[in-house]
């Protein structure tokens, strides 16, 4: 028996044909961790998702349901079960039966030999070419700009030190950046194969537009990982840039008007004065933002309920 203890967080939305299926094969690789808990996050799913959950909760002490008012997507339903979770280690896991629980040991056996996060690569994807090779190109881009050399960002199926979960904050489409937002706190990140299944239900949840999505939320990471305790050093650089280009042009007309030129009619007088208000204003957004940084915090509740049954 393993004495660490484990949380499985999985995030539910519209899977009610997989999730007794999902129940039965998590606990019984769960087997070798008597101390556990698995938490369900119903995504404001409309089929009978809730109803399915409500039921193991009823059965099951170790279950916990956190239910969300909406469907605020993957990312939010995470950070919340992150939240919550009490476990040494915590285990993300898709709820369309396409990720193998049986996997979650060997996630385990990868953290405990030093790393805080393992990522898993479904090296034999079963999923249409559709998916296949957009996700490939995706995570080309991924691994070349964030630096961190795995395969597969998009896996659901991820395990992490609890240091880990406790340091990141997820919301829109971060939830495919987990291992990068960990790689920027100065956490180590690695990744091992996995066994991927084809979907026996349901129907995907991947869109055309996700690819889109993907990158504008890489652009964010990008730029909070570098700016988002000091807005001023982005702003600011900017506005200097420009500022300075304003204020060299504004010299050099002054110095034609006292030799007798006449300026009040160029275009060029009329760019110095532009750059001059524009820069003004992008230190000006630079103050605010450390402001906001400053006193800001995010404390609205999505939760409509959590549900767990009395020991």
């Amino acid at each position: 028996m393993i004495k660490q203890s484990l949380s499985i967080v999985i995030p539910v939305y519209n899977e009610d044909e997989s999730i007794s299926a999902l129940y039965s094969e998590v606990k019984n690789s769960l087997e070798s961790f008597p101390s556990h808990e698995i938490i369900f996050i119903n995504d404001g799913s409309f089929d009978n998702s809730l109803y399915k959950i409500t039921t193991i909760v009823e059965q099951d002490s170790a279950v916990t349901l956190i239910d969300l008012y909406s469907n605020f997507g993957k990312a939010d339903a995470l950070n919340e079960g992150f939240k919550v979770a009490t476990g040494d280690i915590i285990i993300t896991m898709d709820a369309d039966l396409q990720d193998d629980p049986a996997e979650i040991s060997n996630l385990v056996s990868k953290i405990n030999e030093g790393w805080d996060v393992v990522s898993g690569w479904k090296v034999d994807r079963q999923d249409p070419i559709s998916k296949r090779w957009p996700s490939k190109l995706f995570n080309a881009v991924m691994r070349f700009v964030t630096k961190v050399k795995i395969h597969d960002f998009n896996c659901g199926l991820k395990a992490y030190r609890q240091k880990v979960v406790k340091a990141i904050d997820l919301y829109g489409g971060m939830h495919r950046y987990t291992p990068a937002l960990a790689a920027q706190k100065g956490f180590s990140v690695t990744e091992i194969p996995v066994n991927h299944r084809s979907r026996k239900f349901g129907v995907t949840k991947y869109g055309g537009s996700r690819i889109f999505h993907g990158f504008y939320d890489l652009l964010t990471v990008m730029f909070l990982g570098k700016y988002l305790t000091r807005p001023l050093h982005f702003f600011g650089s900017i506005g200097l840039v420009l500022l300075s280009a304003g204020f060299a042009i504004n010299v050099y007309l002054t110095v034609g008007w006292f030799n007798g030129i006449w300026i009040g009619n160029r275009p060029i007088f009329f760019l110095g004065i532009l750059l001059l208000i524009v820069g003004i204003q992008f230190f000006s957004m630079g103050l605010i933002g450390e402001l906001i940084t400053k006193t800001a915090h995010r404390n609205e509740s999505i939760v409509l309920r959590k549900y767990k049954k009395e020991q």
